[in-house]
């Protein structure tokens, strides 16, 4: 059997070719599939292996991180907006904009952890079609309300469309690649959203300046133009979007057994995997699951905090309109190619915890420096380092996840319910910038360096020590009779729960 690589070389050695992988409740052994490359040499099957993963990249990665781009665009965009005069327009006062991002991630938080089950009965070509259209719909509404309460209604409707995306593609891409690759896929991926804030900030100064035209105010062609750019994408997806790698049509027959002896070779379930409601209550009861939530409330709430204040933060250093806009730009573009670098190296390292030690501690540092100085220089420097602390740790956080949850539909519903219950501190985020605060954000800023202490900090130290303890008991044979008296069924239930699985660290 495959023991997890990630641990280290110690772990590299116990590699054993008869690995396997789940089909249902049947166990298929490695050596049962066919084998396209019989009589290869070690180095042509190296070779055969890097073009096939290069062909897997290039018909995935880049059509999925547009989608989230225009996804984080869409629901960050509403910052922007304000600047461009929303609230004076929709006559709002007080805490209504705070109760326009709360709304969002109610809806939000509460229909993502289903989404990974209909994801995988409907299968990704209809369920990311279907939601990027509405999405997209939704989202150009937005652009016709001409009252609070229709700006209330259309953020509910947005976050239930768009909570399938993100948990769904790290769902989806933890299908296709190994645990050792998928980190630096999922940061690619997320890094979308990092250029969401640089290419937001650039495409809602110019399109303020739409102001006026057709009877409409700036900050409505906001919504109009990158809710119609959404819609136009999503009508694509019908045909850029693939379901699993045992049916996907740009590979031909031999890739399609070379991606599934991949994945059993790494010890993974079988895409072919059938529902069986045991694996969401073996989720529900993973302390795993709950551990990893506790983790990504430390990157949720600092995420949404920054990237839906941001240009309110600029702006209360002293800089106006496009100006500020402007502004918002440059942090973005940093924290994409960090995000992007940590990626890498925490897949090349294998060594997920230290990744998100390092990159937690450069955005405390951020956001102590925002609490500190009133200067705008130094605060506008900590919004640098805010930035490179919050966004590499959220793909990294998740790819370490996904790494340790065996079983396909088992994994499924751990993303969705640690995602989901991270976006669920996206209503913290939405109400603790206070405009009384205005330029300091005491609150705001002060939570959010608390989140980042406690829970991804601290959990981060948490998960660590008792992974590390377990792979311990696991490597030296304390676990070996952890399955005794229990049928095959149960223990295919139990997925990552046996001797052979070592977590990553």
């Amino acid at each position: 059997m495959v023991r997890d690589s990630s641990s280290g070389s110690e772990e590299e050695k116990k590699i054993d070719t008869t690995s396997t992988v789940r089909r249902g409740s049947v166990v298929e052994s490695l050596h049962e599939l066919p084998d396209p490359d019989a009589g290869k040499t070690p180095e042509e099957r190296a070779k055969i292996d890097r073009a096939l993963m290069w062909k897997v990249d290039r018909w995935l990665i880049p059509w999925l991180c547009l989608l989230y781009l225009l996804s984080f665009l869409d629901r960050t965009n509403i910052g922007n907006a304000r600047l461009a005069g929303l609230e004076t327009d929709l006559k709002m006062k007080g805490h209504d904009y705070n109760n326009t991002l709360t709304i969002f991630f109610i809806s939000y938080a509460l229909s993502e952890p289903i989404t990974n089950v209909l994801l995988k009965r409907f299968t990704p070509r209809y369920f990311f079609t279907a939601i990027i259209l509405l999405w997209g719909l939704q989202m150009t509404l937005m652009g016709l309300v001409h009252n609070y309460g229709g700006l209330l209604a259309c953020r509910w409707f947005l976050g239930i469309f768009e909570a399938g995306l993100f948990p769904g593609v790290n769902y989806y891409l933890s299908c296709w690649y190994k645990r050792s690759e998928l980190g630096f896929r999922a940061a690619t991926f997320f890094s979308a959203a990092a250029l969401a804030g640089s290419f937001g900030g650039l495409l809602a100064a110019a399109i303020s300046n739409m102001d006026g035209i057709g009877g409409k105010p700036g900050w409505a062609w906001i919504f109009i133009i990158e809710g119609l750019a959404t819609m136009f994408v999503g009508a694509f997806c019908w045909w850029m979007v693939f379901d699993w790698p045992d049916t996907a049509r740009f590979l031909t027959p031999d890739e399609r057994i070379r991606v599934r002896r991949r994945l059993a070779a790494d010890n993974q379930s079988s895409t072919a995997e059938e529902y069986d409601k045991r694996h969401i209550i073996a989720a529900i009861k993973d302390w795993k699951c709950w551990g990893y939530a506790f983790i990504y409330m430390g990157t949720l709430c600092p995420l949404y905090a920054f990237s839906l204040f941001l240009p309110t933060i600029i702006a209360g250093m002293g800089y106006k309109g496009t100006h500020a806009q402007l502004l918002s730009v440059p942090p973005y573009a940093v924290a994409a190619v960090l995000t992007i670098f940590v990626g890498w190296l925490a897949d090349r390292t294998r060594r997920r915890a230290f990744c998100n030690m390092a990159t937690v501690t450069i955005g405390i540092i951020g956001f102590c420096m925002l609490l500190a100085s009133a200067n705008p220089h130094i605060q506008y420097a900590g919004t640098f380092l805010g930035a490179a602390g919050i966004y590499p740790a959220i793909p990294n956080s998740l790819s370490w996840c996904s790494n340790n949850i065996e079983g396909v539909y088992k994994r499924g519903v751990i993303i969705g319910i640690v995602v989901g219950w991270g976006n669920l501190n996206g209503v913290v985020s939405s109400n603790i910038y206070l405009v009384q605060e205005r330029p300091r954000y005491w609150t705001g800023h002060g939570t959010v360096l608390a989140y980042q202490i406690v829970c991804l900090l601290g959990g981060t130290i948490f998960m660590y020590l008792m992974l590390r303890r377990e792979n311990k008991l696991r490597l030296s044979g304390k676990r070996d009779n952890m399955h005794a008296g229990k049928t095959p069924e149960q223990i295919w239930v139990a997925g990552d729960n046996r001797p052979d699985f070592i977590y990553t660290l």
